[in-house]
């Protein structure tokens, strides 16, 4: 099955030094890595040039379209089975990606999927994207018990 995973990078050259080289070493063999960059102004393209000039291919939107716009314009440019939409400030570890790409290769009539994105900060519980609450219901959604400003 033939695997992209896109990062979608604009301006995040900080990022890109974080989490870049996890993503290449948990993943090299597994996909092909792409940083679709959405018209940085910054130097994130030539970290990506310099430092990862085999692993990475770097996919050079025209404009910053916002999140939506630019993974479209980028992935008209990829070839793939499975896209892998991977947020620039995540941090993957060994072992990542086999479990998705085993659901699908299984599974044929699984369209998408999404892993359990563990909070960087607070590593035991769920990523919620400051909306959720860190819950997750019997489907996998998210959700929260009741939030007032910053506490759940």
């Amino acid at each position: 099955m033939k695997t992209a995973i896109v990062i979608l990078n604009w301006n995040g050259r900080a990022l890109l030094e974080r989490f870049l080289e996890d993503v290449v070493k948990h993943s090299e063999h597994l996909a092909t890595i792409y940083v679709a960059d959405n018209a940085s102004t910054d130097t994130s393209v030539e970290y990506c040039k310099e430092h990862f000039p085999t692993q990475v291919t770097i996919i050079q939107n025209t404009e910053n379209g916002g999140y939506a716009k630019g993974y479209n314009d980028a992935l008209k440019h990829i070839d793939a089975d499975l896209y892998v939409l991977l947020n620039s400030d995540v941090q993957v570890e060994k072992g990542w990606l086999e479990p998705m790409l085993a659901v699908f290769k299984n599974t044929p009539s699984i369209a998408a999927a999404q892993p359990k994105i563990k909070d960087l900060k607070r590593p035991s519980h769920f990523e919620y994207a400051g909306a959720a609450g860190g819950y997750l219901d019997s489907l996998g959604y998210p959700y929260c018990r009741g939030r007032i400003f910053d506490v759940c």
